[in-house]
């Protein structure tokens, strides 16, 4: 059963405290930060292991998810650019499609209960399957991925079972992004009070809390809900956001506020990767935002920022980069778990 800080579930439990982080004895390979709040993931649903963060991790890197075993889900979630992918504005995926959205970053998901751009996935444990089974990305079933797997002579000794299941596959790959925890950032170190802004990247700070803090909300640096940021749509992929799940209308153009966490890494920005420098963010939200009905009314009144500001605001931004957490070995290939060939 997982055990959080401060005794919100059930047993107390003994408390090491390591670098400003709380690292607890059960579940194994989840640190949590003490500056954070408490995760909403369910940890007591599937029982957190080494073991399955280990298999999760060979999955995560394997293409033998994808129809025609060209594609693995490394292949738009690179480690060292905080799981984005910045070489495409768009994901690609099996027979060199395109998809409809930029792969988005991937880090502190115990704290987010929906995922995806327009948060069709609201399981984190389901989340896996949607770019298995969609046909510009890995364009495979799960049916025929258990079929390989249990075929396959190294998972079967991995897994050491009898008969590999959906769950065990699925769950094991959400327990390895669990352990995705990006929490050793300059910011971080500031507010365990290790180190201080230069007076710029103070500055920028006083900036982002009077312009930007209220939809990207400290320490997560994203409120994980879902707004219309005043983007002109693209006539080419026309793409509604949310509302495509919902069906509401005033869910129109709205999509995830994602964390501005490892910002500087994770370019290309927005859904759909249109932006490809932070200056050209903030210009965005001084200059070119398009007011709709469904525009989120915290943009409702202009942000005026001057270019020293600006330039101020990315100095802190740039305070968001966690090198611990792009250059975690414990993330890269496990190149240790594929020496033995696989059938």
């Amino acid at each position: 059963m997982y055990i959080a800080k401060m005794s919100v579930y059930s047993r107390p439990l003994i408390l090491i405290l390591c670098i400003g982080l709380i690292s607890f004895s059960s579940p194994p390979h989840f640190i949590l930060p003490s500056h954070f709040p408490p995760p909403t993931y369910n940890f007591s649903t599937h029982k957190f292991s080494p073991k399955k963060v280990m298999i999760g991790r060979m999955l995560f890197y394997d293409p033998i998810l994808s129809i025609d075993s060209t594609v693995s889900c490394s292949s738009c979630h690179l480690s060292h650019t905080a799981f984005a992918h910045t070489d495409h504005n768009l994901s690609h995926g099996i027979g060199d499609s395109i998809g409809t959205r930029n792969a988005p970053a991937l880090m502190n998901l115990a704290w987010q209960n929906k995922f995806m751009w327009d948060g069709a996935i609201t399981n984190l444990d389901m989340q896996s399957l949607a770019p298995i089974s969609h046909p510009r990305e890995m364009g495979e079933t799960i049916n025929q991925v258990l079929l390989k797997l249990n075929n396959s002579a190294l998972y079967k000794q991995t897994f050491q079972k009898e008969k590999i299941e959906s769950a065990d596959v699925l769950t094991s790959l959400s327990q390895f992004m669990l352990t995705f925890i990006s929490a050793n950032a300059k910011y971080d170190s500031v507010l365990r009070h290790q180190a201080v802004f230069n007076s710029q990247e103070e500055n920028g700070y006083t900036l982002f809390k009077k312009n930007c803090a209220i939809c990207h909300q400290e320490p997560l640096l994203s409120s994980f809900e879902f707004k219309n940021n005043g983007l002109t749509i693209d006539t080419n992929l026309n793409d509604l956001g949310r509302y495509h799940i919902t069906m509401n209308p005033t869910d129109s153009f709205c999509f995830k506020i994602p964390s501005l966490r490892n910002v500087e890494y994770s370019y290309p920005y927005m859904h759909d990767g249109r932006f490809k420098k932070l200056m050209d963010v903030l210009n965005h939200y001084t200059d070119g935002i398009k007011k709709t009905s469904t525009l989120a009314p915290e943009l409702s009144t202009s942000i005026i920022l001057s270019k020293n500001e600006k330039i101020d605001l990315i100095a802190f931004l740039l305070t968001l980069s966690d090198r611990n957490f792009i250059l975690n070995k414990q993330y890269t290939y496990p190149k240790e778990n594929f020496k033995q060939t696989k059938d």
